[in-house]
C-alpha cells in the first residue's frame, strides 16, 4: 500500500528555538515549535537540534549538518542572541554564519523560518543608558536578519510588528524568552506565514495561561537567573561599562551639534 512522504520539520539555533519560557508539566520545553508542528494537517517528522547557549558558529558548524542529514521541507533557523551577549560580538560574523547556513538549506529544496528579535529594553528595569546600549545591538542583529532576508528566499518573522507583543503576559520571567502564551502567538505568526507559502496547516490557538505562583517565579530567578547573570558578567559587564561609556559620549556630541 502507497504510503504518502511525511513532512519533515526541524529546528536549528539557541534558547529561543529551544523553548525555554515554555514546559510541560514533566519541564520538557515544548515552545512555538512544539506547537507549530501540532498543526500541520499532514503526518510531520520533527526534529530540534537546537540548544540553549549556542551561538551562530555552532548553529552553522555542527547543528546544520544535523538538520541537513534528515533533509528537512523547512527548517527554523534561530540564533543571535547570545552573538550579542558576548564581548567580540560581530554583526559580519553573524551574518556569514546565518549566509552560509541558510544557503546550504535552501539548496536542499529547505523552506527557511527566521526570527527577528524583540526589544528587551522594553521589559527590563534596567538603566536607559543601558537600554540604549542594548538597543544598538538588538538592533544590529535584526539588521543581519532583514540583510539575509533580502539576500535570500527566507521567510522572517518581524517580532516587534505583532501586535502588543511586548506586554508582559507573553513574556517568561526572565523577560528574554517568551513565555507560554508568547510562545503560542509566535507559532500562529509562523502558520501565518507558512500558509502564504502554501503550507497546509490550521493556525494554532492561542490560549491564557495561568500565571505561576511568585514563589515559584522568586525561585526560578535564584536557580537560573543568578547563575546565568554572573557567569555573563565575567565578559559582558566590562564591555557593557565602556559601551555605555561611549554611548555617553554620543549623547553629549548629538547635543553639542543640536545646539551649536
Amino acid at each position: 500500500m502507497f504510503m504518502p512522504p511525511k513532512l519533515t520539520f526541524a529546528v536549528i539555533g539557541d534558547s529561543a528555538a529551544y523553548g525555554t519560557g515554555d514546559f510541560d508539566a514533566a519541564g520538557i520545553p515544548r515552545g512555538w515549535a512544539h506547537y507549530l508542528k501540532e498543526n500541520f494537517r499532514e503526518e510531520v517528522s520533527y526534529f530540534n537540534f537546537s540548544r540553549p547557549g549556542a551561538k551562530s558558529t555552532e548553529v552553522k558548524d555542527v547543528q546544520l549538518p544535523k538538520a541537513l542529514d534528515v533533509e528537512p521541507d523547512i527548517c527554523a533557523v534561530i540564533v543571535g542572541g547570545n552573538d550579542l551577549l558576548r564581548n567580540g560580538f560581530d554583526p559580519d560574523v553573524l551574518h556569514k554564519n546565518l549566509t552560509s547556513t541558510c544557503t546550504d538549506l535552501l539548496a536542499r529544496g529547505s523552506e527557511i523560518l527566521m526570527v527577528q528579535l524583540h526589544d528587551p529594553g522594553e521589559l527590563l528595569r534596567i538603566p536607559r543608558l543601558l537600554k540604549r546600549v542594548l538597543r544598538r545591538r538588538v538592533d544590529s542583529v535584526n539588521l543581519v536578519y532583514e540583510k539575509v532576508a533580502a539576500e535570500l528566499d527566507v521567510i522572517l518573522i518581524r517580532t516587534r510588528e505583532i501586535p502588543d507583543v511586548h506586554n508582559l503576559r507573553n513574556w517568561h520571567i526572565d523577560r528574554m524568552h517568551p513565555g507560554p502564551f508568547g510562545h503560542q502567538l509566535l507559532a500562529r505568526e509562523m502558520a501565518t506565514q507558512l500558509r502564504t507559502r502554501g503550507w497546509n496547516l490550521s493556525l494554532p490557538l492561542v490560549k491564557e495561561q495561568s500565571c505561576s505562583a511568585k514563589s515559584a517565579r522568586v525561585m526560578w530567578l535564584i536557580r537560573n537567573g543568578l547563575p546565568w547573570f554572573l557567569k555573563r558578567s565575567v565578559d559582558l559587564l566590562p564591555v557593557a561599562i565602556i559601551l555605555m561609556f561611549l554611548e555617553l559620549l554620543l549623547i553629549c556630541r548629538e547635543f553639542v551639534t543640536q545646539n551649536r
